[in-house]
């Protein structure tokens, strides 16, 4: 049963998050929602997995990822990244002709994500990249209309955990540990299945062409302790 109290199974979920640069009115199709897109960051959904758990069913996630999201300091445009086009992985099953894409929709990305406790070096925890997801951020914006719902210019879409298909790949603490079962043993030889007060998390992610990288900046933040409850 739930209490009232800090949470002890908090988290980080590495994403990537699309800005919205045009609005809409009704339903899109995907090339529409592709060109609807201004740019891309880095995103951390910070998330209470305790409080996620008891949640979820029926009421869905929501004081769970209430806490916090960071972004990182840059706005990557769709421009920039277009030499870095990449396809959706192989369906196993066929998507809806609404969902289908006309063409690669996905970036070649490379992401890590590291972890400093306070005062101390940090540890790289996971490296993957933007490229695995089996959705795209325009096709999630299409599905997202399929309701009728405008979109905005400035919303913000995020990915949705990004984890590749090797334990080092994983795309947050929840799946790096097992669900707390297998702790990670920093470098500096402490242990953590979830986060601890003082630790700061840093996403960081690049798209690599020959000789050159466009980044977005560390998208960096440090857990606080709770305050008192009264």
């Amino acid at each position: 049963m739930p209490v009232f109290a800090p949470s002890k199974r908090f988290d980080l979920e590495l994403e990537m998050g699309a800005i919205v640069g045009k609005p809409s009115k009704g339903r899109v199709s995907v090339q529409e929602a592709d060109d609807m897109i201004f740019g891309y960051v880095l995103l951390n959904d910070w998330s209470a997995r305790d409080i996620q758990a008891w949640e979820y069913q029926p009421l869905g996630p929501f004081q769970a990822k209430a806490t916090a999201t960071t972004i990182s300091p840059w706005i990557v445009t769709k421009d920039a990244l277009e030499p870095f086009r990449a396809s959706t992985p192989s369906r196993e099953k066929e998507l809806l002709p609404s969902l289908q894409e006309p063409g690669p929709m996905l970036y070649d990305i490379d992401l890590e994500v590291a972890l400093a406790p306070e005062g101390k070096s940090e540890t790289i925890l996971s490296r993957t990249n933007y490229n695995v997801m089996y959705y795209s951020a325009a096709q999630q914006l299409t599905h997202h209309t399929t309701s009728g719902c405008p979109m905005r210019v400035g919303d913000l879409l995020g990915s949705g955990t990004i984890s590749g298909p090797e334990k080092e790949n994983r795309g947050s603490l929840l799946e790096l540990s097992w669900g707390g079962k297998e702790p990670l043993t920093l470098d500096t030889g402490e242990t953590r299945t979830f986060l601890e007060d003082g630790d700061t998390l840093t996403l960081r992610g690049a798209a690599k062409g020959d000789g050159y990288k466009i980044g977005f900046g560390d998208c960096a933040g440090t857990l606080r302790p709770a305050p008192a409850i009264d």
